[in-house]
């Protein structure tokens, strides 16, 4: 089980774990035991709220292909428990990502005394800069 808030949880059976061959270094033992762990995740067949898979299946990331499976794959650590539990971590936070909700913007006007302080400040500027132009006779 995969608790994602205090309401929401992800069962076991809606999460498919493989163990896979890690690449790159680490001698024979990447040759012989499978480490790295492949994490896949079908939002349109989970159990989420339809408003998560909405707001997943519109996310602009890589590890999320077109059929609506997240990807994601762990192979930092030599063991396979760490890779699986740091695979399921990266799923929680996408999920916990798509679950804040952003308030909308509302653009202000600069107050009237802030822009006089930048126009003040424009001034002295430029009187500044007059005063490192060349000397004449």
């Amino acid at each position: 089980m995969l608790k994602i808030s205090n309401k929401l949880v992800i069962a076991d059976n809606e999460i498919d774990i493989s163990a896979i061959r890690a690449q790159g270094a680490g001698g024979q033992n990447v040759n012989k035991v499978a480490t790295a762990v492949h994490l896949r995740f079908d939002v349109q067949a989970s159990s989420l709220p339809d408003i998560y898979k909405k707001r997943l299946l519109k996310l602009k990331d890589r590890r999320l292909n077109k059929e609506g499976v997240i990807v994601i794959k762990s192979q930092q650590h030599r063991s396979q428990e760490k890779n699986k539990a740091l695979a399921l971590a990266r799923l929680q936070q996408i999920i916990q990502a798509v679950a804040v909700i952003r308030r909308k913007r509302i653009p202000t006007k600069p107050t009237r005394s802030s822009r006089q302080k930048r126009l003040d400040s424009k001034i002295r500027h430029g009187r500044l800069k007059s005063l490192r132009a060349r000397v004449l006779d």
